[in-house]
């Protein structure tokens, strides 16, 4: 068989038709960029760079711009004002809508109805389409690969470089497949699967390669639960996380705002159905996973391949990085996570705060009350979604269970917007980085699900949601 005719991958599909210049050993490949995400924290300097140089963004027709990071998702003050955590915030926010202005990009700006977190928008409209090129100043952008799309990170430089030429820069990576076998047993999530995913291969043993996943349990996600899996591939040290498009992408953007129309909406389809691997595609590694094997997992160092089944103990330190970890975390070896007290829950974020997300923590909440030791914030992840949750009266169940509803936006995942807890306390949260400081000067993180966080808010400790779909269950034999 021909070079030409060899089974190529996803990844070698959306590569090579996007390259306008060819890799060579002194100079990166030229990959042209379907679609710019741009938020108000990473384009500011870039910004800076193009009027330094008096050029105007080249395609504004494929860059859109949202507020997010840095957006209070507290009630605004008596005056009406918006109650910035800093100065610094509200000058982020008023420079990005000058910029959007000068520039004609498509601003998704206070009030609009469409605003949100950069990450959820963006598949919520219908932006974020199978075969694209995505880039966002944002490293969570691997979010839209679930998408079959082909979507990474870049640094403010790089912004620069794609407002100004609507390309970048980048070496081809190696390509790994991660497949789950088999189905998730009952009560286990996407995110479970991500974190038990990151505790197998490492921080970096996704580093260097683009990160497929493939099989049953993967196929049987939905796209919300595909999007949380994507998202935390770059946990792994991966720039890239997709999942090949399939019958349930197509149902998923189908009639959204942005998405293909009439005639050109049956001929993206087809393009769309020529996207997976092909049979016999070769990757530079394989990981298969069990999926029969997860069970709900929580992280319990401080960082995200430091995770374990929520119903098992602390692992004994294994070096003295792992030891003061544990002296960070306050987490004993051999002690059940589930005697971990907990001080606040924090349920959002671009990788689980979509209206899914939002049900499975209201079903846990239902009827119960958060402990009262307990500070519990619920942030959706859009103005969308905080309506749709609404109509569903999932803010009343999360007010009436002593919860906080918020507006939207990135808060507590990296404690911008005043959204942060106190040093020392700890943190159950569905975002997607459990570093030291990210939630808080002195702020221990334990990531987990939805289902999990709501578990462990209404028990005040480390809690195991499948004790909660147990007795729903037996509820409902009963009934």
């Amino acid at each position: 068989m021909s070079e030409e005719m060899s089974p190529r991958s996803l990844f070698d599909k959306l590569w090579d038709a996007h390259v306008v210049v060819a890799e060579t050993r002194e100079t990166p490949a030229v990959l042209y960029i379907d679609l710019h995400l741009v938020h108000e924290v990473t384009s500011p300097q870039a910004f800076s760079v193009l009027a330094e140089r008096d050029l105007l963004v080249r395609r504004p027709d494929l860059t859109i711009a949202t507020l997010d990071h840095s957006t209070p998702t507290s009630p605004p003050k008596p005056n009406g004002e918006l109650a910035y955590a800093t100065p610094q915030a509200k000058r982020q926010v008023d420079r990005l809508i000058k910029n959007c202005a000068h520039h004609k990009v498509r601003l998704l700006g206070l009030g609009d109805p469409r605003r949100g977190i950069v990450h959820v928008i963006g598949p919520e409209l219908g932006l974020t389409q199978p075969g694209k090129t995505i880039v966002c100043g944002d490293s969570h952008t691997s979010t839209h690969g679930a998408f079959g799309a082909l979507a990474f990170g870049i640094g403010t430089t790089e912004v620069g470089h794609v407002l100004a030429t609507q390309c970048v820069l980048q070496r081809k990576p190696k390509s790994m497949r991660v497949t789950f076998d088999g189905a998730l047993p009952a009560g286990v999530t996407a995110k479970d699967m991500a974190l038990y995913m990151i505790a197998e291969v490492g921080a970096s043993g996704g580093q260097g390669y683009a990160m497929e996943f493939a099989g049953e349990a993967v196929r049987a996600l939905s796209m919300e639960g595909r999007m949380t899996l994507c998202n935390m591939s770059i946990e792994a040290g991966a720039r890239f996380g997709m999942i090949a498009p399939d019958e349930t992408t197509v149902d998923y953007l189908q009639n959204r705002e942005q998405a293909p129309q009439g005639a050109a909406w049956e001929r993206a389809v087809r393009r769309w159905q020529s996207l997976p691997s092909d049979d016999g595609a070769m990757f530079d590694r394989e990981i298969d996973i069990d999926a029969s094997n997860i069970r709900p997992m929580i992280t319990y160092g401080v960082s995200p391949d430091a995770a374990a089944a929520v119903d098992a103990s602390a692992p004994q330190a294994q070096s003295d990085a792992d030891r003061l970890a544990l002296d960070y975390m306050e987490i004993k070896p051999g002690r059940p996570f589930s005697a971990t007290q907990v001080d606040r829950v924090f349920i959002g974020s671009c990788t689980n705060s979509r209206l899914s997300d939002l049900r499975e923590a209201a079903d846990i909440m239902r009827g119960r009350k958060v402990n009262d030791k307990v500070v519990a914030l619920v942030v959706p992840g859009s103005v969308a979604i905080k309506r749709a949750a609404e109509a569903e009266g999932l803010d009343k169940v999360f007010i009436d269970a002593g919860a906080q509803w918020r507006e939207p936006g990135c808060s507590m995942c990296i404690a911008m917007n005043g959204d942060q807890g106190a040093p020392g306390e700890l943190v159950v949260s569905t975002s997607n980085r459990n570093f030291v400081g990210r939630q808080g000067k002195g702020v221990r993180t334990v990531l987990a699900s939805p289902a999990t966080a709501a578990a462990s808010a209404i028990e005040g400790r480390i809690a195991d949601p499948r004790n909660y779909h147990v007795n729903k269950m037996e509820q409902a034999d009963v009934a």
